[in-house]
C-alpha cells in the first residue's frame, strides 16, 4: 500500500488534534492517506498502551485512513537517532508519500520538537540511496507542520467546514484522552487534554482559522519553505468580505 499523504505524529492523537479535518477531507477528494504514530503514548497519564492502540486504530478508521503504523521511539523522552532515523526511511520507501504532515518544531511537550526533527531529517535522509537499509530512495515532495499547543507561524490554511464530523469522531475514538462529552472516566487523573475546557479550545481555533479564510472551520500550517502557487486566483478567500 502507498499513500499520497503521510501524517505523522509523537504520539497517539497528536494528528488527529492538529491535522485530523485535513486529513478526511484529503480522503473525501479521494486521495490515500496514511497516519504513523512514533510511540504508543506509553508514558501517558491517562489510558494503557493496549487501549491508546485500540484507540488509534479506530480514529484512523473514522478519518478514512487506508495505512496506519507505529513505531517505538519512545514516550516521554522521543529518542531521534540514527536507529529512529532508519525505522522511519523505511516506512517513507514504502509508502512513498508525496506530502508529509509533521509536528511543530517546538511545543509544550517536547516529544513533538524532536519528533519534528526526527521527521524533518527522515524525509530528507529517505532519498539518499547509500543511507538506509534497503528499499528504493524516495524523499517526500514537501513537510508541512500543523499546529499543536504552542502558536506558529502560520503559512496556510485549510478549510476543513466538510469534513469536520469525521475529525469529531476520530476524537471521540480517543476516549482515554479527550474529554467525552456525558462519558466521564472517574479514577483517573485530569489533564488539561481531557478538560472540557481543551475539547472547546479544539472548536474554537478552528473556528479563528476558519474566519481568516472565509470559512466556518480551518486548521492551519507551517511551512519551512515558500509555496509554490501556479494560480494566484486560488488563494483568494471566500465568506463575506
Amino acid at each position: 500500500m502507498q499513500v499520497d499523504v503521510l501524517a505523522i505524529g509523537a504520539h497517539p492523537d497528536d494528528v488527529e488534534l492538529g491535522c485530523g479535518g485535513t486529513l478526511a477531507k484529503l480522503v473525501m477528494a479521494g486521495r490515500r492517506v496514511g497516519i504513523l504514530h512514533l510511540s504508543c503514548g506509553e508514558a501517558g497519564t491517562r489510558g494503557s498502551v493496549e487501549e491508546r492502540r485500540r484507540e488509534a486504530e479506530a480514529a484512523a478508521e473514522a478519518l478514512g485512513a487506508s495505512a496506519l503504523e507505529i513505531l517505538d521511539c519512545g514516550d516521554g523522552s522521543l529518542r531521534y537517532g540514527s536507529a529512529e532515523e532508519d525505522a522511519l526511511i523505511a516506512i517513507l520507501r514504502r509508502l512513498r508519500p508525496e506530502l508529509v504532515f509533521a509536528p511543530t518544531p517546538a511545543d509544550r511537550h517536547p516529544d513533538h520538537g524532536r519528533a519534528h526533527q526526527l521527521v524533518a531529517a527522515s524525509c530528507f535522509y529517505a532519498g539518499l540511496a547509500r543511507r538506509g537499509a534497503g528499499g528504493t530512495p524516495h524523499r517526500p515532495a514537501a513537510v508541512f507542520s500543523y499546529m499543536q499547543n504552542d502558536p506558529i507561524e502560520v503559512a496556510f490554511v485549510v478549510d476543513v467546514t466538510e469534513a469536520w464530523p469525521r475529525k469529531m469522531a476520530s476524537l471521540d475514538a480517543y476516549r482515554s484522552q479527550i474529554h467525552q462529552p456525558g462519558q466521564e472516566r472517574r479514577g483517573e487523573p485530569m489533564t488539561k487534554v481531557a478538560s472540557e475546557e481543551f475539547r472547546a479550545a479544539v472548536e474554537g481555533r478552528a473556528r479563528h482559522f476558519g474566519i481568516l479564510i472565509g470559512a466556518a472551520l480551518g486548521e492551519p500550517f507551517g511551512s519551512r519553505l515558500p509555496l509554490a502557487v501556479a494560480d494566484p486566483m486560488t488563494l483568494l478567500p471566500g465568506g463575506l468580505r
